[in-house]
């Protein structure tokens, strides 16, 4: 029976971003980090803080290279990119995959060395699959969002109940990286 949602699946899923093991994957021979704003690092339209500047700073300590993918336009993402020192795409029209291209480019890796992270299946992990860029999911950090994003969630549960429930987990991502071990050897 052909899986009509695998399109949407996330190669890892955990709770939120500052749960992610960087270290880890930098070990599965990952390079660089393609990053979402809103609720992946910050709440929605929220300026960058010193928990994702340190984050930022820390991947690239360890040899990571860190770039923003957003829809939002160039004033938000521009900004919130410089106080990272990152290089970003804007309006990158995710679900598309063109701006997970430009994120290679600006790179300067082979998809198979980056890891997009992304706080909602239906832009920031399809728009990776599509340009078949690894994905983690991760949670949101803030529940207050705009009414069309909320609609989009309450689809998402049904795709994320499928997704759990063929690998055998909880329908909340417990607090470890999932799949980890499938997906290449540490």
């Amino acid at each position: 029976m052909k899986d009509y949602f695998k399109k949407f699946y996330p190669t890892f899923s955990t709770p939120d971003t500052y749960h992610i093991d960087f270290s880890r994957l930098y070990k599965m021979g990952y390079r660089g980090v393609i990053f979402d704003i809103d609720n992946t690092l910050v709440g929605h339209d929220a300026p960058s803080d010193y928990r994702c500047q340190e984050l930022i700073r820390k991947l690239k300590a360890m040899g990571f290279k860190t770039v923003i993918v957003s829809n939002n336009g160039e004033s938000r993402v521009s900004k919130f990119a410089k106080a990272n020192n990152c290089t970003y795409v804007y309006r990158a029209l995710k679900p598309s995959g063109m701006g997970y291209i430009k994120a290679l480019d600006k790179l300067g890796l082979d998809k198979s060395q980056v890891i997009c992270v992304g706080d909602q299946l239906f832009t920031d992990i399809w728009g990776a699959n599509r340009a078949g860029v690894d994905s983690i999911l991760v949670g949101r950090l803030f529940k207050k969002e705009a009414f069309h994003i909320y609609i989009k969630r309450v689809v998402e549960i049904f795709v994320l109940r499928r997704y759990y429930r063929l690998r055998k987990e909880n329908v909340i991502p417990a607090p470890t990286m999932r799949n980890i071990n499938d997906k290449k050897s540490a």
